[in-house]
């Protein structure tokens, strides 16, 4: 009997790619070589496995939060994002760096009902079950119970469409502790859900965790001497913290400069979760709907200035990362991050993170609004450049400095010079 795709070994999954020319014989070594992690291992990751993918992990520094001295570890493969992040908490920290607080630091879960005809009348009855829904799921998931979490409140609301059919949901605020929590929080309301099944005869179309963290916020502040934002003769510090107050003004009013400008703060963000094994998606998706929390998409960031003309920066996120459980249990760098950030728990990886995009954002507005941001990253992209073509480890620097010299870069470029290097060395 022939095995399904899923089935088979992954040599066996490379092989039948081979055999069926899906792949050439080079890209079949690439595939079989190029895998770290033991077979078995990968496979509880994900499906169909055939090989993996690398990212570089590095380090970012200059990172001062609420008066601890804090490396941050990153993955990504995008040319100056580490580069950025450290400059702009350099910045920062010449003012004496972050500070940081979070309220509290929740999951939320929905059990929705549909069809429903009489909402009010629901949502009463539903309200009498309260003190036996906590009872409920307190036994659905006892081990969080036990670990001083599980559910904190419960909550009831009604939601209607465009024709007037109503929905009622019940959400459910769960302290998830250390963990991302989606298998603790759509456990207990499996259970719940359970229950209600047996009281009411209202259909429960759904029930799920939402990624809509606005229960797990964490904030971050920071000032920036107006001297520190001078660029030589041409850029006074003033002038240029007052066109980052504007650039981010603008951002409120342009849907597509917010998207570009909350683009860059979540790229430090998504390499610190890459980095700690957390689920970038989840965080991604979090994050851009708190962008649209006052019924239009803006900006994440809030740029001021003080009465001595200093920029004062805020950026509050929902940040429901994980210190435990998931891929940060079973990923092996991830213990090193964890170890190298000092982020055991939870909350301080996400104030971790929430600086790295406060930070993130202070160097691409202050590039923005000075010189350019192609300056700075154009000379970091020639050195991706000068690998993609093949240049060995002596020949990348004397290809960056003249590609920096040139007035376009490009492969093509890299691919030209490369050559005359090696034609002269060889003559």
């Amino acid at each position: 009997m022939t095995k399904k795709f899923y089935e088979k070994t992954r040599k066996e999954r490379l092989d039948f790619l081979l055999e069926q020319a899906l792949i050439t014989v080079e890209e079949y070594q690439l595939l079989k070589e190029n895998a770290p992690l033991s077979d078995e291992f990968a496979d509880h990751l994900i499906e169909n496995q055939v090989s993996q993918i690398h990212l570089p992990l590095g380090l970012a520094f200059n990172f001062v939060i609420d008066g601890e001295q804090r490396l941050v570890p990153m993955a990504t493969e995008e040319p100056s994002v580490i580069a950025a992040s450290s400059y702009g908490a350099k910045l920062i920290q010449n003012s004496g760096g972050f500070q940081t607080k979070s309220s509290e630091r929740v999951m939320i879960g929905q059990i929705v009902f549909r069809a429903i005809k009489n909402a009010s009348q629901l949502i009463a009855q539903l309200a009498k079950e309260k003190t036996t829904l906590f009872s409920v799921a307190a036994k659905s998931y006892p081990s969080i119970v036990k670990r001083g979490g599980g559910v904190q409140e419960v909550y009831f609301k009604q939601v209607e469409n465009e024709a007037g059919e109503a929905f009622v949901t019940i959400e459910v605020l769960v302290d998830v502790k250390d963990a991302m929590g989606a298998n603790i929080v759509n456990s207990i309301l499996e259970g719940m859900a359970s229950y209600l099944n047996q009281k009411f005869p209202e259909e429960i179309l759904m029930k799920i965790l939402s990624n809509y963290a606005d229960h797990s916020l964490v904030q971050a502040r920071c000032k920036v001497k107006a001297r520190d934002l001078a660029r030589g003769s041409n850029f006074d510090g003033k002038v240029v913290a007052q066109k980052i107050v504007e650039a981010t003004n603008y951002a409120n009013l342009d849907i597509y400069r917010a998207t570009t400008h909350n683009k860059g703060i979540m790229n430090g963000i998504d390499a610190v979760a890459l980095a700690t094994g957390n689920d970038v998606r989840a965080i991604e998706a979090g994050c851009h709907a708190y962008a649209s929390r006052g019924g239009k998409y803006a900006s994440l960031t809030k740029w001021t200035m003080d009465e001595a003309g200093d920029l004062i920066g805020e950026l509050t996120l929902p940040l429901p990362v994980a210190t435990v459980g998931g891929a940060t249990s079973i990923l092996p760098q991830v213990t090193f991050a964890q170890t190298i950030s000092r982020s055991k728990e939870a909350i301080s990886l996400a104030k971790v993170m929430v600086c790295v995009g406060l930070a993130q954002n202070l160097a691409a507005l202050r590039a923005l609004v000075s010189e350019g941001i192609q300056k700075g990253h154009m000379s970091l992209h020639a050195k991706t450049l000068a690998a993609a073509v093949g240049a060995t480890e002596v020949e990348v620097p004397i290809l960056v400095k003249q590609m920096n010299q040139a007035k376009q870069m490009n492969q093509a470029l890299a691919e030209t010079l490369l050559a005359e290097l090696r034609k002269s060395k060889n003559s």
